[in-house]
């Protein structure tokens, strides 16, 4: 043994081959924190003072490569000042380019995931080779960062920098092919036969039959590029990837001017320039976002597992009322393997339901995202029906029928009595409350919201509203449910509109006034899709559906009549009134007409201006700022609310909701998360200045003391 460490050890194995194993104690996978990165200088020093060693293979003693760099560590490094967090960067790039400058060839098998960190080790390594099953990319950018050690300095003088470009500024997990062909790694090799492969390589470089040495000086030297081509490669990606994230997301472009600053430099002046980069971006509220929405992704994943326990499985479902929303939650779950009966009281339906089905599994066999075989059995896992004949021996029913309390209640009692005594009952209800619907029902333990935003296929989120009298098992087994269809699950509790939709409708009224008084409604989209949303208000309603917003909003109205029901009619209600509904009927806010490719675009209609004319007040310019407070401000406090009344356990889950339900914007975290950067003092001053608007811009007493206290919900 030359060394052991909590993370690292380096035995001599065969023929003066040292074998550097990353295998880091009490984890199930490897990762970069500071017990790994100070065992792997201890292990390289010992490496160095071992004249025995011929060479250096780098292996996993873990189903995975190394996942990256622990990210619980990013917050106590990041509250350091830019200069300061360039040096710690600068240090830790010590390690990896003493594993390069080692006096002998060295080789990296590639077994699992290498990520991040763990493949920016597997560059700092004279060779690469690769298990077939393994993926390897940067991420980092996904984080709101660029790599830090080493990847921006490395992989352009490995793959060429068009490839390196395109790996660090879209933060792909890439496949072996890809890595294979785009010259990332040296060779692909079935994962049993990996290790015996390495050793191979290794030895033939020992021998002098793969010249390592020149592999290592062109990755330590500038970027073969003259003027004119790096000039064309590095501002052609800079225009293209400022074009694709619209000045919202920094660290692709602070990683290609990184790169650029850096090609006509040796590796340790750039990694120098890399270091200054990757400190430029920790300290931006991009980043700060991002990374707290990983850390929030992390805390739903755990607190969806502790449900596991109490969880019945789903092996059979149903789900009534097929349709476009029915047909998308069979497809889901046919899709992940869960057989699903879909049942409806006309075969029109059950057609719409179906073709529904086969047109999703249909785009996912063309874009070969499956096989034609796959296609077929998802589609043999959706069995249409008329009747409740077989529905006594199904785990998990989803009513997604009509959005009509009367006609759910009517659909509901029927339900419960062709379905056995332990059968789980959810409604996709998008705004009733679950208590009203649970009502008259026998077995209400058994029943709960499953509420699915549309396209099914698309969303992410599903909200498990439990009510009052919901079984811990009923919520639990609706929460495995949603994993098992691939979905992300969060826990709320009852109240009108759940969570996505209490906070959405507050926003919607925020459009409602300025369009009152005199704002041009696409002048306030523009000004929020700016502001990060992928569509602005306007938009949003005529994609939701007016005829469904204004329902919706009256159901809200009832539910909070202090701050939810207007006093003035709103452009909406207007729109409603002329039967334009949006997109499903091609006139809304917006007209919608198809293109010569066949896709759907929004045109402005004059229309519009004159239907709404007797409902505003006349044309009146407004600044972004106050269009983006008063849009926002009445979604913030009513998030606020919903985390003091505990219809949703933490701001995590809240930011969550938001960004998986309604596409708020991710660089900015969540509307929690949104306040934290804003300063909830300021925030709160900001309600003030508005407060002439009602009881939708009255911050909670809570929100007042945190701000006084200088508290936060992030800490």
């Amino acid at each position: 043994m030359i060394y052991e460490g909590k993370a690292i050890t380096v035995t001599l194995i065969e023929d003066g081959i040292a074998e550097l194993k990353f295998d880091l104690q009490g984890e199930s996978v490897n990762k970069f924190d500071r017990v790994t990165l100070d065992d792997l200088k201890a292990a390289t020093s010992a490496i160095q003072g071992n004249s025995d060693v011929k060479g250096v293979l780098v292996t996993s003693g873990k189903p995975v490569f190394i996942v990256g760099a622990d990210i619980t560590e990013f917050g106590e490094a990041f509250k350091q000042s830019e200069e300061e967090i360039a040096t710690w960067g600068l240090n830790a790039n010590q390690v990896f380019c003493a594993i390069e400058d080692l006096p002998v060839p060295t080789l990296t098998a590639i077994n699992g995931i290498a990520l991040g960190g763990g493949f920016e080790m597997c560059l700092a390594t004279d060779m690469r080779i690769m298990a077939d099953t393994a993926k390897v990319g940067l991420p980092e950018v996904k984080l709101g960062l660029m790599p830090g050690f080493g990847g921006t300095v490395r992989l352009p003088r490995v793959i060429g920098a068009d490839n390196a470009i395109e790996w660090i500024c879209m933060g792909n997990e890439n496949r072996a092919d890809k890595a294979l062909s785009d010259g990332a790694v040296d060779a692909v090799v079935p994962a049993n036969i990996l290790h015996e492969q390495a050793l191979a390589m290794l030895k033939a470089a020992i021998a002098g039959d793969i010249n390592w040495q020149a592999r290592r000086e062109e990755k330590k030297a500038p970027l073969m590029l003259d003027t004119l081509e790096s000039m064309m490669v590095f501002e052609t990606a800079k225009g293209f990837v400022a074009g694709q994230t619209k000045g919202m997301y920094p660290a692709p472009i602070v990683a290609i001017k990184s790169m650029q600053k850096a090609a006509t430099a040796g590796r340790d002046k750039a990694l120098e320039i890399e270091s200054k980069g990757f400190a430029q971006l920790a300290k931006t509220t991009e980043s700060a976002a991002l990374i707290g929405l990983f850390m929030n992704d992390q805390l739903l994943k755990k607190k969806a597992k502790q449900y596991d326990k109490e969880a019945k499985d789903t092996n059979k479902a149903a789900v009534l009322g097929a349709g476009i929303m029915g047909g998308g939650i069979a497809y889901q779950s046919a899709l992940k393997g869960t057989p699903i009966m879909m049942k409806d009281i006309n075969e029109a339906g059950l057609a719409l339901g179906l073709n529904e089905a086969n047109k999703l599994l249909s785009k996912r066999v063309e874009k070969k995202k499956l096989t034609p075989v796959k296609m077929g059995e998802a589609l043999n896992g959706i069995r249409p029906t008329l009747s409740y004949g077989d529905f006594g021996d199904v785990d998990t029913v989803v009513e997604a029928v009509v959005e009509n309390p009367k006609v759910k209640k009517m659909v509901l009692a029927e339900l419960e009595d062709n379905v056995g005594e332990d059968t789980i009952v959810a409604s996709n209800t998008s705004t009733i409350s679950i208590d009203l619907l649970a009502a008259d029902l026998k077995r209400p333990q058994n029943f709960l919201g499953m509420h699915f935003f549309n396209p099914v296929h698309m969303m992410p989120l599903v909200e498990v509203i439990r009510g009052s009298k919901t079984s811990p098992e009923a919520v639990a087994t609706v929460v495995a449910y949603a994993k098992k269809m691939g979905k992300t699950p969060i826990v709320v509790n009852d109240c009108p509109g759940f969570l996505v939709n209490r906070v959405l409708f507050p926003y919607f009224a925020g459009f409602a006034g300025l369009v009152r008084d005199g704002a041009d409604f696409t002048k306030i989209d523009k000004v929020m899709e700016k502001f990060g949303f992928p569509m602005g208000p306007a938009y949003l309603l005529d994609v939701v559906g007016i005829d469904t917003g204004v329902h919706a909003n009256e159901v809200m109205a009832e539910g909070f009549p202090d701050r939810m029901k207007a006093d003035f009619k709103s452009a909406m209600e207007v729109m409603y009134e002329n039967k334009r509904y949006g997109q499903k009927n091609g006139k809304g806010f917006y007209v919608y007409e198809t293109d010569k490719k066949g896709k759907l675009g929004k045109v402005v209609d004059p229309t519009t201006y004159e239907l709404i004319k007797p409902v505003v007040a006349d044309a009146k310019e407004f600044d972004a700022e106050d269009i983006i407070a008063r849009c926002m401000i009445p979604m913030c406090i009513e998030v606020a609310r919903c985390i003091e009344e505990g219809i949703v356990d933490t701001a995590a889950e809240a930011d969550m909701g938001l960004i998986f339900g309604i596409g708020f914007p991710p660089f900015r975290g969540g509307a929690c998360r949104y306040m934290d950067t804003v300063g909830l003092a300021n925030f709160v001053a900001m309600c003030d200045k508005f407060a002439d608007l009602g009881n939708l811009y009255k911050p909670t007493d809570r929100m007042r003391e945190m701000a006084a206290n200088g508290e936060s919900y992030f800490g």
